[in-house]
C-alpha cells in the first residue's frame, strides 16, 4: 500500500530512529497500528505466549518475531525493533534497571519480540467521535487476577478516562469494534468495584466530579515485570511510548 497516510507511519518511525522524536507516540499516525513490545529471552518466550493466550484481551499479540529477528515483517517489515520504540525500559533479573532510546548493543540472537496491541492505537477514532482522549487518564492496579502462565502472573492493571455518561456509551460503542486493541471497557463506574485504588495510581490526572470511569485493559499487564520469578535480560516499550506499525486500523476524519 502506498499513499501520504502509509508515508506517515513510516516517517515518524524514521523520526524516532533519527532521535528527533523522544517524548509519547500519543497523537502521531493516527489511522495506524500502535503496539506494545515485550522482548525476551526464547527460553520464557512459550510460557509469555501461553500467558497472552490466557488473558486475550489484556494481551492481544499481533505478532511474534522468530528469534533474533528485529524485524516485524507482518506489521511493518521497514521496522526495526532495536531502535524504532522512543524509549525502551531494560529489566534484568525481572527489576527495571535503566530506560533507553536504542537497544542495538543489547541485542541478542535468543530474543523473541512480541508486538501487543495498544488502545493508543484507537485514541483517533474515539476523537472522530468526540470523546476525549488527551486527559483526564488514570493507570490503576486492580484486584483482578489474570490467568498464570508459568513464571508470568498478577493482578489487571487497566487505563481509567473520566467521562461524562454519554462520552462513556460512545467510547464503549467505539472500542468493541477494536478487539486486538483491548476491545470494549471491562468496566465502567465505581473503581472500587475492580479493586482499584484512585489513592495509588500508576499514572494520573485530573479528577473532574459528576463523570463516569471507564476502565479497559492497559499495556503495562504485558509488561516483563509481571514474571513472578527472575527473567534475564527482558526489554519492553515504556508506558506511553509505542512502536507505529504500518497497518491501517481505521480511516481518519478528511
Amino acid at each position: 500500500m502506498t499513499g501520504p497516510e502509509m508515508l506517515e507511519s513510516q516517517r515518524v518511525r524514521q523520526e524516532i530512529r533519527a532521535g528527533r522524536i523522544t517524548g509519547t507516540s500519543r497523537g502521531l499516525a493516527h489511522g495506524f497500528v500502535q503496539c506494545n513490545l515485550a522482548i525476551l529471552p526464547k527460553e520464557y518466550a512459550f510460557d509469555f505466549l501461553l500467558y497472552c493466550q490466557r488473558n486475550q484481551r489484556a494481551c492481544p499479540v499481533l505478532e511474534v518475531t522468530d528469534p533474533g529477528s528485529s524485524v516485524p515483517r507482518k506489521l511493518a517489515p521497514s521496522a526495526d525493533l532495536r531502535t524504532d520504540c522512543a524509549r525502551y525500559a531494560v529489566y534484568r533479573d525481572g527489576v527495571r534497571t535503566e530506560d533507553r532510546t536504542d537497544i542495538t548493543e543489547l541485542w541478542r540472537d535468543d530474543l523473541v519480540t512480541f508486538l501487543i496491541g495498544s488502545g493508543i492505537s484507537i485514541d483517533g477514532a474515539l476523537e472522530n467521535a468526540d470523546v476525549p482522549t488527551h486527559k483526564d487518564r488514570w493507570v490503576l492496579r486492580t484486584t483482578l487476577p489474570t490467568g498464570p502462565a508459568g513464571p508470568f502472573r498478577g493482578g489487571m492493571i487497566v487505563t481509567m478516562r473520566w467521562l461524562t455518561a454519554q462520552q462513556a456509551i460512545t467510547a464503549t460503542q467505539v472500542t468493541s469494534r477494536f478487539p486486538f486493541n483491548h476491545g470494549a471497557p471491562i468496566h465502567l463506574g465505581d473503581p472500587a468495584a475492580i479493586g482499584a485504588d484512585l489513592a495509588e495510581p500508576l499514572l494520573a490526572a485530573q479528577c473532574r466530579r459528576r463523570r463516569t470511569g471507564l476502565f479497559r485493559f492497559s499495556g503495562p499487564a504485558a509488561s516483563p515485570r509481571r514474571a513472578r520469578r527472575k527473567t534475564p535480560g527482558c526489554r519492553s516499550s515504556s508506558h506511553t511510548r509505542r512502536r507505529i506499525a504500518s497497518l491501517p486500523i481505521y480511516r481518519r476524519k478528511p
